[in-house]
């Protein structure tokens, strides 16, 4: 009984106000330099009204993650972020895997629900619209993304292939034989070509210039790439090539463009969806400049369904990741991961993110309450909060929020209120897409298909003249041989006939017995 005083009057002397809270908030979330609001935080399941969470511009390109289970409002958390980055003049590029984002191009319809939140969170709701392109990797309706094989490179290919050592030097060998030979690697047939070249038509010619490839290798290497294929990648892989510059984009009221990428029939092609990624941040990093510490990033990357790129994803491809989110924040790029747990990225990625936003996770089961847990475990203690009671009992629009403040330390774990999305919660009718679609400034110089002269082409035509010469070849050795045949062949040995009649047994006979006669 004595210690269970004891442990009530500990609680009490330690226990916090709502004023103390109010501050903690405050102080922590305060910014000199522009911010997004992302709502209020809460105390004992209710916000207090204008502890404002804020996230400074400043930090945004340190990485993110959003996170919580089916139905807790993560989808209306990117869409927030994305809003409030365009009305701030930053462009946005968003992965659209289950097709829940256009709705973006058209204002809020409002509602009483939307009014009383935001009363409860101290700011003022406003319905608008945001500048949008939608893009495609399919042949979905949108701007087309492509790249061609050579823009992709030997060790990014080798890593999304998951080749061994050996078969990346293989690789390696190809992209150099096409440099060497000026051979366009534009698509996927003209790098099926040249590797089918290799150990073929010309196997005499790479053995010369690059030592003997091994046809067991080069098979495994075309059963990878048809593979590939057969996720949709030969649409991906061509002319003409997107410029990724075109994804910085500000429109003419100094909003950044918010650029949809519809990924909906790409779901279950994960290797698709990695190769994309990879090439993209691949690109960005090596065409954008280094920014230094900037007041905010040049461009926002959501990647909705983020387990998606670590789904089946080879130790190597793992690392090229990592590498990727790791540098590419030089370069005023910040990356945010939406998935359903924390634990669905990888510890080495997950520590580079700075702004995390857990919604609800639920618990049916042991293995469900070991990850909570471990999310928990995410993130920073708090004297306010009990975390894992917290992440189970977050209502849909809520969610625990930790982020850097201007410093680049990590603000206080607030249960944040969110405000509403100002743009539609639903999808575009299909009138109002085709009105997007018809109003875009990329689809002209994007859309066309080109298939011009490049590897397989120019190889086919080398290797056409080689069997023609071979042929020709073939052709003069036969006339050769057989005027020499005829030239030199055996005398014949057809009879004249008098010598004939004068030879024969019976002319000789009958000489004889004229000559026998007059003798007598």
């Amino acid at each position: 009984m004595l210690n269970k005083i004891t442990l009530f009057l500990s609680k009490i002397e330690g226990m916090k106000t709502k004023d103390d809270f109010y501050t903690h908030i405050i102080d922590g979330y305060s910014t000199k330099g522009d911010a997004i609001t992302l709502g209020a935080a809460m105390l004992n399941e209710e916000a207090v009204e204008n502890a404002l969470v804020k996230i400074p511009l400043k930090t945004l390109n340190r990485h993110g993650l959003i996170a919580g289970a089916t139905g807790t409002g993560k989808t209306k958390t990117l869409q927030i972020l994305a809003e409030n980055l365009s009305d701030k003049g930053i462009p946005v590029l968003l992965m659209d895997l289950k097709g829940d984002l256009s709705g973006l191009a058209q204002a809020s319809p409002g509602h009483p629900k939307i009014d009383e939140r935001h009363s409860k969170i101290g700011i003022p709701f406003t319905a608008k619209s945001f500048p949008v392109e939608i893009l495609s990797l399919s042949e979905q309706a949108g701007v087309k993304m492509r790249a061609t094989v050579s823009e992709f490179g030997p060790v990014l290919l080798s890593r999304i292939l998951d080749l061994s050592k050996t078969q990346e030097g293989i690789v390696a060998v190809i992209f150099k034989y096409c440099d060497d030979h000026s051979l366009p690697l534009l698509d996927l047939k003209d790098f099926k070509k040249v590797l089918q070249y290799a150990t073929g038509n010309g196997k005499a010619e790479f053995a010369k210039e690059y030592g003997r490839i091994s046809t067991s290798s080069t098979g495994t290497i075309l059963r990878k790439v048809i593979e590939l294929e057969q996720q949709g990648a030969d649409l991906f892989f061509g002319e003409k090539s997107f410029e990724v510059d075109d994804l910085t984009r500000i429109d003419d009221q100094g909003r950044g463009i918010i650029n949809i990428v519809r990924l909906t029939d790409i779901q279950d092609r994960p290797k698709l969806f990695s190769t994309f990624m990879l090439s993209l941040l691949a690109e960005i990093y090596a065409t954008f400049p280094e920014q230094g510490d900037s007041d905010q990033p040049e461009l926002v990357f959501f990647i909705d369904e983020a387990h998606l790129i670590f789904k089946e994803a080879s130790d190597a491809l793992l690392d090229q990741i990592e590498s990727i989110v790791k540098l590419i924040r030089s370069k005023g790029i910040g990356l945010y991961f939406v998935t359903q747990n924390p634990t669905d990225i990888p510890d080495a990625v997950l520590a580079q993110l700075g702004l995390k936003v857990q919604h609800a996770l639920r618990a049916f089961t042991a293995k469900d309450r070991k990850a909570i847990k471990l999310a928990a475990e995410n993130y920073p203690l708090s004297d306010f909060y009990d975390t894992k009671a917290v992440l189970t009992s977050l209502g849909i629009g809520e969610a625990l929020i930790t982020a850097l403040d201007e410093k680049g330390r990590p603000t206080p774990l607030a249960a944040t209120l969110l405000r509403a999305p100002m743009s539609r919660m639903d999808i575009l009718t299909s009138e109002e897409l085709n009105e997007v679609l018809e109003n875009s400034t990329l689809s002209k110089k994007y859309n066309k298909t080109i298939d011009r002269e490049s590897a397989y082409e120019l190889l086919n035509r080398k290797i056409a003249i080689a069997e023609k010469e071979a042929e020709e070849i073939q052709k003069r050795e036969v006339t050769k041989k057989r005027r020499t045949t005829s030239g030199s062949g055996r005398k014949s040995t057809r009879m004249n006939p008098v010598v004939k009649v004068l030879t024969s047994a019976t002319f000789i006979r009958g000489v004889m017995g004229v000559l026998n006669k007059m003798m007598r």
